[in-house]
């Protein structure tokens, strides 16, 4: 679906997407080129964001789907959205960091909501935030989601999710209801 205002095409992830979204993933959280952005977690986290076995498991789930999202058939952005009977679930956001914080991601995001409610008719979003991100929980609250005090911990000693380098890591529910 083209939207002329921004250029941007959004469509569901292939196998063939997993390196260029695995790249964008890492690009936007991790080492040195996720400080041109602001959603680094660099100074929290180290080691990998996720893995190509990571994003393939979310494309060939019968519940899930990978929106990508391109410009210029270049990938810029990405999320997982993945139905969870009357909720849907959002997350593996990620935006390339040198666009950053010129409105691409609320776009991604609205079109992201837009699509669990026509396709699922789901009426809540849900994700999952590390509790110290405190300017990128802001960021969700200014686009309706609401903190909910609700955590689980952060899973330690498991690489896939990276190398903490701190001990008070742990995620945080966050809801929105959908219009």
């Amino acid at each position: 679906m083209d939207t002329p205002a921004t250029g941007l095409t959004f469509r569901d992830a292939t196998d063939a997407d997993v390196d260029a979204l695995v790249a964008l993933v890492e690009s936007a959280y991790r080492g040195e080129s996720s400080r041109a952005g602001w959603t680094t977690e660099a100074d929290i986290l180290e080691g990998q964001r996720t893995d190509p076995e990571g994003v393939l498991e979310v494309i060939k789930s019968p519940d899930s789907r990978l929106l990508v999202v391109e410009r210029d058939g270049r990938i810029v952005a990405c999320c997982h959205l993945e139905h969870r009977g009357d909720h849907a679930y959002f997350g593996m956001f990620a935006v390339s960091p040198g666009l950053q914080g010129a409105g691409l991601g609320k776009t991604v995001m609205a079109e992201a909501e837009r699509r669990c409610r026509e396709t699922w008719g789901v009426g809540e979003m849900r994700m999952t935030v590390i509790s110290v991100r405190d300017e990128l929980i802001a960021w969700y609250e200014r686009r309706g989601y609401r903190r909910t005090g609700q955590t689980s911990p952060f899973p330690y000693g498991d690489e896939r999710f990276g190398i903490p380098r701190r001990a008070d890591l742990e995620f945080e529910l966050l809801v929105k209801k959908l219009a």
